[in-house]
């Protein structure tokens, strides 16, 4: 009987080591699966960290990113995607194009020469304007500051035309404008130092902010692609329909600033008056009122230009 029983205990002692050598196989086998598994995780982690990482070193960035940014247009704009900028009375017959670009020297030298008296002839409802902004010079002298100062022009032409013209004027004015060597306008604090001189925009939050999240980049990304537009590729440049105005130079000699400025605007007056007649009210116009030659030529509301170019 003793011995059935030891037989018994000794085999039950058996499978009880048995089972959990099983259990522990088992549990190892687990483990190990486990461990295989979190590695094969991490891997996968620290790859797609890697690629992560690739994917963002090859987003764009800068401007390259406002390309692709969402299009949001400056009120008073009109167009294909708002590149239309049309300022003036809407009963004016007649449309003179100007094109600029913001860190163009010349630009500046026309505007603080001439820009009252271009103006005047808006106020005046002689002409609409149709400014073409241009950016070229950020690719050939490099930098951004065409493309920064036209980005907030865009948050300055969405409070008022009014707005737009001021403060194209204060940044190319002598205070301001900077040479075209210094990229100075791609600092956000300088365009907001320089709108500080124009009413309408100097307690503006809301301008400010648009400056500073860059708003009006994809839309100024947009006027940069019109370079070239109607053959234009130089600034300033002037177009009544299809025609390019030329202005007189003023002579090489010396002068002073003022000499200058005044010779400068006689000459723009001069070719607005062989092109569009004496101003209303000047001893020159006649009394029928009468234009000058092709005053008959020029774009209306949406663009609609004689001659189907862009």
């Amino acid at each position: 009987m003793s011995n059935r029983n030891n037989l018994a205990n000794k085999t039950a002692a058996r499978e009880r080591i048995r089972a959990e050598r099983e259990r522990q196989q088992k549990k190892e086998k687990l483990r190990r699966q486990l461990t295989a598994a979190g590695a094969v995780i991490g891997v996968l982690a620290v790859a797609g960290g890697i690629g992560y990482a690739v994917m963002k070193a090859n987003e764009p960035k800068g401007w390259e990113a406002a390309k692709e940014a969402k299009l949001v247009t400056p009120a008073h704009t009109q167009g294909e995607n708002g590149t239309e900028i049309l300022i003036g009375d809407k009963n004016a017959k007649q449309t003179l194009e100007v094109f600029e670009d913001v860190r163009c020297p010349s630009c500046a030298s026309f505007e603080q020469s001439s820009g009252k008296a271009l103006a005047k002839d808006i106020e005046d409802g002689r002409y609409r304007v149709r400014f073409t902004m241009y950016t070229f010079i950020d690719g050939i002298g490099g930098g951004e500051g065409s493309k920064n100062a036209l980005s907030a022009l865009g948050a300055a032409l969405n409070v008022s035309p009014e707005a737009f013209l001021k403060y194209k004027s204060a940044l190319y004015s002598a205070k301001y404008h900077p040479d075209e060597r210094e990229d100075l306008y791609a600092k956000d604090a300088e365009l907001l130092k320089v709108a500080g001189e124009v009413p309408e925009l100097k307690n503006d939050k809301a301008f400010a902010t648009a400056v500073k999240k860059g708003t009006y980049d994809r839309w100024a990304m947009e006027m940069t692609a019109l370079f070239g537009r109607k053959g234009i590729k130089r600034t300033p440049s002037f177009m009544h329909g299809d025609k390019n105005l030329v202005m007189p130079q003023v002579p090489q000699q010396q002068m002073t600033q003022a000499q200058y400025n005044q010779l400068a605007q006689a000459n723009f007056k001069k070719m607005i008056d062989k092109e569009f007649g004496p101003a209303k009210g000047s001893a020159d116009q006649g009394k029928d009122g009468s234009k000058g030659e092709d005053g008959g030529k020029g774009i209306r509301e949406g663009e609609k230009d004689p001659t189907g170019a862009n």
